[in-house]
């Protein structure tokens, strides 16, 4: 095609992925944050799925767990809060401010408005009240620095009210205030995701109040983000920054426009790169094989995914609500899937035989290099998939 644009292929878009999300050996990073920052965000709901993302990249994996506790709980160079899509992730702490702005603002003011009408609907105490006791709710969370939700009970013995949600419905039920008010001051950015109340894979965590951060033009955050985003994992189509950001394809396009994003030309139709970022990309020099976790924000950062997913795999390894469970990476695509035994031992399946023979040495060795690390630790994705339940049977 004659049009200007240049044609960015399969193969150069797999030896980015490759680079810049850390994931070929020599790419490897010294530390939690350097993996932050090259993919912009790890996927947050599954606790265990930062440390395995983290470990994968770094090129010692036996750091990640006292690194990440450090950089979370003690330096916070890292925070987890939500972020698009309303999904909670782990940011380096610098991004507060932009990710709160261009896209914790608009699912912020949907949530108040709902947990409002929630209650207004069943009677419960109105703004007035629910204002109160959220003041008094920070406050006591700003003199423990940390506590659970039962302790910020206890200091606020109004978080108990509860309320009956969708009265009638085949889905009523009973909703407390202090879990529906944390949720939105979450989303609000005004807590944040604390130290777990167990180990690193544990579920359970504390609140802590959120860094203090300046409050940015929308439009303006929204294209920093689209920036760093781009820069990360470009080119993509404006499907798959529509889907990542949660926006609304009329913010995609004005980021786009304002941070002067070029058009290239992929097999799928037309993608964008930041400004600048059309040169070639090299090789990784190497093949390269990775176990990646379920959630793991390279698996999960396109909507279009043909160009590094076999469309026959997807039912195997993703579960009904699009989650995708641990998978192995060979080259840049995934060909297989994981699981760990209940004795710990790392199993994996890759379909194709000639992949295989192929990878089968070098999967090993990352199956092995997870185990040396993890231990007898249990790892169980927080969503199960085909696979997964199949291998750790």
């Amino acid at each position: 095609m004659g049009d200007g644009r240049r044609h960015i292929g399969v193969a150069e878009r797999r030896a980015r992925l490759a680079l810049r999300h850390r994931l070929a050996g020599p790419a490897r990073a010294a530390r939690p944050e350097e993996v932050a920052e090259s993919l912009v965000a790890l996927h947050g709901t599954d606790p265990a799925t930062v440390y395995l993302a983290v470990a994968a990249r770094l090129a010692d994996p036996t750091k990640a767990v006292p690194q990440t506790e450090r950089a979370l709980y003690e330096d916070r160079t890292l925070v987890r809060m939500h972020g698009m899509r309303h999904t909670v992730f782990v940011f380096p702490t610098g991004l507060t401010a932009v990710v709160h702005a261009s896209t914790g603002l608009t699912v912020a003011a949907r949530e108040r408005a709902s947990l409002l009408k929630d209650m207004a609907k069943a009677g419960a105490p109105d703004a007035d009240w629910l204002a109160e006791v959220e003041a008094s709710a920070l406050a006591a969370l700003a003199r423990r620095g940390q506590a659970t939700a039962a302790e910020l009970t206890a200091d606020e013995p109004r978080l108990r009210e509860q309320f009956v949600y969708a009265a009638g419905k085949s889905y009523e039920g009973v909703h407390t205030v202090s879990s529906r008010l944390l949720r939105v001051l979450g989303v609000e950015g005004k807590v944040v995701r604390g130290r777990p109340l167990g180990s690193w894979t544990s579920g359970q965590f504390r609140w802590a109040p959120a860094p203090e951060h300046p409050e940015l033009d929308p439009a303006r955050a929204q294209a920093d983000l689209l920036e760093r985003w781009l820069r990360a994992c470009g080119p993509a189509t404006e499907a798959d920054l529509k889907w990542w950001t949660g926006w609304r394809v009329t913010e995609v396009r004005r980021a786009l426009s304002a941070i002067g994003a070029q058009e290239v030309r992929l097999d799928e139709g037309t993608g964008y790169v930041a400004d600048g970022d059309t040169e070639p990309a090299s090789a990784p020099g190497e093949s390269w094989a990775a176990l990646l976790p379920g959630l793991d924000p390279t698996a999960m950062a396109w909507q279009q995914r043909d160009w590094y997913l076999a469309p026959d795999l997807r039912p195997h390894l993703f579960d009904r609500s699009g989650n995708v469970g641990p998978t192995v990476w060979w080259d840049g695509r995934v060909v297989g899937g994981w699981a760990q035994r209940a004795d710990g031992e790392i199993v994996w399946r890759i379909p194709e035989p000639g992949v295989r023979r192929e990878a089968e040495a070098a999967v090993a060795a990352e199956a092995e290099r997870l185990r040396a690390w993890v231990g007898t630790t249990k790892v169980t994705p927080r969503f199960r998939t085909p696979l997964e339940r199949e291998l750790s049977a």
